[in-house]
């Protein structure tokens, strides 16, 4: 663990059109269950799960957007905060496909560049096709992110998708954390202090002419919380 009983939280975004599954792969990955019928998400839905990654306690928080354009008000909204986002388009829905970077822009407008995947859902269905493996792959590299393909039907790589998430999270949150902790070594052998001493200009407010900085908590951990109905719960 990074902090003693610290957890880190992480807020993902599904993203993509209606009906390429995103309610369906969330429902899998939190509670292990796959229902056929298709009921159009309102706006935005919510689940959680708590996982274990390289020795660190994770929560993703798992945010289902409405993939229809009359919601684009309510969805724009939940993207903001999001640390990761998950691209989906249906094997079986050219549109979906052609609709990814338009999707990928709303997102990076509210949050800007953060851990993303591409998702090509409904795997099990090949045979009605609409999109053949090089566009997807060639998509996958424009874009430069890790490609999955998936069937949330059969449950093949939903798990990797949320795992890769959050190990891709967690380095650039150990990253940044020891970014941080450089620029404060190299300023000062204080840490959260920084030199303001003067030849001509002396604070008598201060510390021997050093400035104090106060240090706050990261705010991407939250302490624990235990759940005795189990790690995923719907809100």
């Amino acid at each position: 663990m990074l902090e003693e009983d610290m957890e880190v939280a992480i807020k993902v975004v599904v993203v993509g059109n209606g009906a390429v599954g995103k309610s369906s792969m969330i429902q899998r990955y939190c509670k292990g269950i796959f229902t056929k019928d298709y009921k159009k998400t309102i706006g935005v839905d919510f689940l959680e799960r708590q996982i274990d990654v390289n020795d660190e306690e994770v929560r993703l928080m798992l945010w289902d957007t409405a993939g229809q354009e009359e919601f684009d008000a309510i969805t724009k909204a939940y993207y903001r905060g999001a640390q990761a986002c998950v691209l989906v388009f249906s094997t079986t829905d050219r549109e979906s496909f052609q609709a990814i970077d338009s999707w990928r822009e709303k997102v990076e407008a509210e949050v800007g560049d953060i851990p993303t995947v591409l998702v090509q859902n409904k795997i099990d269905l090949l045979e009605e096709t609409f999109i053949n493996s090089e566009e997807a792959e060639g998509l996958a590299k424009r874009l430069k992110l890790r490609f999955y393909r998936a069937s949330v039907k059969e449950d093949l790589n939903v798990n990797e998708v949320f795992k890769y998430l959050a190990e891709k999270y967690l380095q650039r949150l150990k990253q940044q954390t020891a970014e941080e902790t450089d620029v404060v070594h190299s300023t000062s052998n204080k840490i959260g202090v920084f030199n303001t001493t003067s030849s001509n200009v002396s604070n008598q407010n201060s510390s021997n002419g050093r400035e104090v900085i106060t240090l706050r908590p990261n705010k991407q951990r939250t302490k624990k919380s235990k759940n005795p109905f189990g790690s995923c719960s719907l809100l």
